[in-house]
């Protein structure tokens, strides 16, 4: 919300200065994001009006202006800007003056001399916009300063406000509060009711249920459109963010500022009939003030102003844009104002689904105050009168009481102020805070009946009260107290391996993190083939962001792919979060899994002159994973993987074998699939893993053991075997086959050429055997080879190499 430091002020009359102003903003909870001076300097600054311009006689784009300042003889300026001309009216700084650090002094340009400098806004900083001068209503007078003309200094002020806080999006919204917190008073809003002195009138309809339960209207006839809209008025709206329109449009934006309840103007000789709102029909379009046109689809979602007698034409996105065949401009002659409540439900998410954000939608799917739409109304009204002339008709309106929201009658004890905020506070600032805030407020022996004003949607217990009160009486005044007692220090467990060790581990491997979002678009997740199962949002933020993650991997690659894009060429990334996956049960929230995730592309090693230059492949990011399983204690097995996102032969499904009640699945390794590199646009090979944390992390508790005083043995044994039998196949079978006396079990070659059949390949494995109770004898050690050679030939058809 941006409003105007002058326009605040006039509403609640305080002597605290900008910096204190905002400052108390922000403590309060409304946090200044910015404070943009205007009008400081400008000493010297006056209207003037250009009597005539010539062009310079040695420069194409320069002009000689006679500029009038109301003081003797006009003045001869040299100026370049494109739209000085005769008869306009804009700010000149006079001799002496200081312009944007520029002191302004007589110079002479290409020979011409020149006594003054006519001046653009963003020259004088009051506006971005230096395509020319800053133009001034004729009727400006002329030799005014032009501070005191434009009502400067002042400031743009923006603030961040919170979701709850929908009341503050009005400048009387925000007066209420700093009224609060200066132990001032706002000043009461002058808005008399307008008597009708015409009788034509545009009868109003409710037809969207609880969705609309008010909508207020007013037709004022013969009014002049195209009068200028008032300096004053105009200057608010650009302090404010909204740059002027028409006087028509400006008055409901400026109706809207400073109350905070949107309005809408029609052209009344382009509408039929009753004035109403409904819900959309299947099939309905509007074209927008935007010139959007807007498909509402088919499930009636959309709010709409219709008119007609059975509300057959769509005219308009009830808290949303109006619609183009109604729309009001210089033409106009009669005008039908409007000013409705929606119910916050009924509008959210709905302009996301057209691509749009207004002020209205911003308001409105907050919360507006359902008591404003009449006072907007007659608001509105008085305005237009006062400019533009005109007959107002009777106001209409149309209503139903029982979906109007109710403010709450809220009990509020003094002894649950002490005890939520650790102080007590005096009943009569207890009840000063609150009057200020615009409250109902009758003393009780225990405490107060509070009854909120309707527009503080947020106040609906009695926290919500002390809330309030800690808010405008000072957080800085709760005092800090330290909680008494021991406190007791707990060391993590050893069975379960932290988040912070794997952090260190993947980084010491030269992985970098990565937080991606916990929300990914359905197109993504449908390259990945991944759309299975997965958690849709009910209102999401926006198309990409619509569906909660089922995995980490397409958020990671995406990050990788940018960084791609962006000449990282080694990318080696992680990511620890959770995943989301729909529970089994309808209605049951879903299922959330912690996650590490790492992917790697590029060269195998950082560049430097020790070691050949070669891309990564499956085996350096195997070694990355088993670093990880070995700092858990954890014991894996690889096995070929069908997951339709990785590279077949290149992949496999990560199992740990350690833990009681047999094998657990990990997770997944591999190669991504060409095709979905392809659909990425991702160039290169590019592999990732990703495992549970959970069963990743646990790890038994480490048990000293003394080490054997008896020599080991070694046997090493070379067998064929068929080309598709794994390695790890064979591993499991050895360490069964051997027993307890087998220490370690090392594979040290792999061949396949001359000497062995086509379709087969020979592994040779060295077997470590050690008992630790005596020396193994050779009895021992051919025993427990006969058996590994025997389980070997029955479960995997391998032989010994001759």
């Amino acid at each position: 919300m941006k409003f105007s430091e002058n326009w605040l002020r006039s509403h609640v009359p305080t002597p605290a200065t900008r910096d204190e102003l905002a400052a108390m903003l922000t403590a309060i909870g409304l946090e200044v994001e910015e404070v943009k001076a205007l009008g400081d300097g400008l000493a010297g600054v006056v209207v003037a009006r250009i009597l005539e311009a010539e062009r310079h006689p040695q420069a194409d784009r320069l002009q000689v202006c006679k500029g009038d300042i109301g003081r003797g003889e006009p003045l001869q300026i040299v100026c370049g800007a494109p739209n000085a001309r005769a008869g306009l009216v804009a700010p000149l700084a006079t001799i002496g003056a200081n312009v944007g650090g520029m002191a302004i002094r007589a110079a002479r340009l290409r020979g011409v001399e020149s006594n003054g400098m006519l001046c653009s806004a963003r020259e004088l900083g009051l506006d971005e916009d230096a395509s020319g001068l800053l133009e001034l209503p004729d009727d400006a007078p002329v030799g005014t300063p032009l501070a005191e003309y434009l009502g400067l200094p002042d400031a743009s002020i923006e603030i961040k406000l919170p979701p709850n806080r929908a009341d503050c999006f009005g400048v009387r919204g925000i007066a209420y509060d700093v009224a609060a917190a200066f132990a001032s008073e706002v000043a009461p809003l002058d808005v008399a009711p307008v008597p009708a002195t015409g009788t034509r009138a545009l009868e109003v309809r409710l037809q969207a249920g609880a969705d609309a339960p008010r909508f207020v209207g007013r037709v004022v006839e013969n009014v002049n459109a195209s009068a200028p809209t008032p300096v004053w008025m105009a200057e608010r709206l650009r302090r404010s963010g909204v740059r002027p329109v028409s006087l028509l449009v400006d008055i409901t934006q400026y109706v809207m500022l400073e109350l905070g309840q949107p309005m809408h103007a029609y052209d009344l000789d382009r509408l039929a009939g009753p004035v109403g709102v409904r819900h959309s029909r299947p099939g309905e379009t509007l074209e927008l003030l935007n010139g959007q046109t807007a498909d509402l689809g088919q499930d009636g979602a959309f709010l709409v102003i219709c008119d007609g007698e059975d509300g057959g034409r769509a005219i308009g996105l009830a808290g949303i844009m109006g619609g183009q065949s109604t729309k009001v401009g210089e033409g106009t002659r009669n005008v039908f104002l409007e000013a409705a409540h929606f119910a916050p439900a009924a509008i959210m998410g709905r302009g996301r689904r057209l691509g749009l954000h207004t002020d209205a939608i911003h308001r409105f799917e907050r919360g507006v105050d359902p008591e404003l739409p009449r006072l907007a109304i007659e608001y509105a009204t008085a305005l237009v009168l006062k400019l533009a002339g005109g007959t107002p008709g009777p106001v209409t309106e149309a209503v139903r009481e029982a979906d109007l929201p109710k403010p709450a009658n809220i009990t509020l004890r003094r002894a649950r102020i002490a005890r939520v905020l650790g102080i007590a506070i005096p009943d009569a600032e207890v009840e000063r805070i609150l009057r200020a805030l615009g409250m109902q407020v009758a003393a009780t022996a225990e405490g107060w009946q509070v009854v909120p004003p309707s527009r503080r949607f947020d106040i609906a217990i009695e926290e919500d009260l002390i809330e309030e009160l800690a808010r405008i009486h000072g957080y800085d005044r709760v005092p800090t107290t330290l909680p008494g007692g021991p406190a007791p220090i707990t060391a993590p467990g050893e069975g379960v391996l932290g988040e912070a060790e794997l952090r260190r581990q993947l980084v010491a491997r030269d992985y970098l993190e990565a937080v991606s979002f916990a929300f990914v678009d359905g197109a993504l997740l449908r390259a990945w083939n991944l759309e299975q199962g997965t958690v849709p949002l009910a209102n999401p933020l926006s198309a990409e962001l619509a569906v909660m993650r089922p995995s980490l991997l397409p958020g990671l690659v995406d990050a990788l792919a940018r960084n791609r894009a962006r000449q990282a060429g080694r990318g080696r990334l992680f990511e620890l979060g959770r995943v989301f996956t729909r529970a089994g049960q309808a209605g049951a929230a879903p299922l959330e899994t912690r996650r590490v995730a790492a992917v790697a592309c590029g060269p195998a090693a950082a560049e430097q002159w020790g070691l050949p230059a070669r891309a990564v492949d499956f085996h350096d990011l195997k070694g990355d994973l088993e670093s990880l399983a070995a700092a858990a204690g954890a014991a894996l097995e690889f096995r070929p993987s069908t997951r339709p996102y990785g590279h077949p032969g290149r992949s496999a499904e990560v199992l740990r074998t350690d833990l009681e009640g047999g094998p657990v699945t990990l997770g997944w390794i591999g190669q991504l699939h060409p095709r979905l590199q392809k659909a990425l646009d991702l160039e290169g090979e590019v592999l990732a893993f990703e495992l549970d944390l959970e069963p990743l992390c646990r790890r038994a508790l480490p048990r000293a053991e003394a080490l054997s005083r008896f020599p080991a043995v070694r046997r090493d044994l070379a067998f064929v075997v068929a080309e598709d039998v794994t390695w790890a196949a064979l591993a499991a079978s050895v360490r069964q086959a051997a027993g307890p006396v087998l220490r370690d079990l090392v594979l040290f070659d792999r061949y396949q050429g001359p000497g062995v059949e086509s379709g087969c390949k020979s592994l040779a494995m060295g077997l470590i055997l050690q008992d630790n109770t005596r020396t193994l004898t050779d009895q021992d050690a051919e025993s427990a080879v006969e058996r590994v050679v025997s389980a070997l030939a029955r479960e995997h058809g391998a032989r010994i190499r001759g």
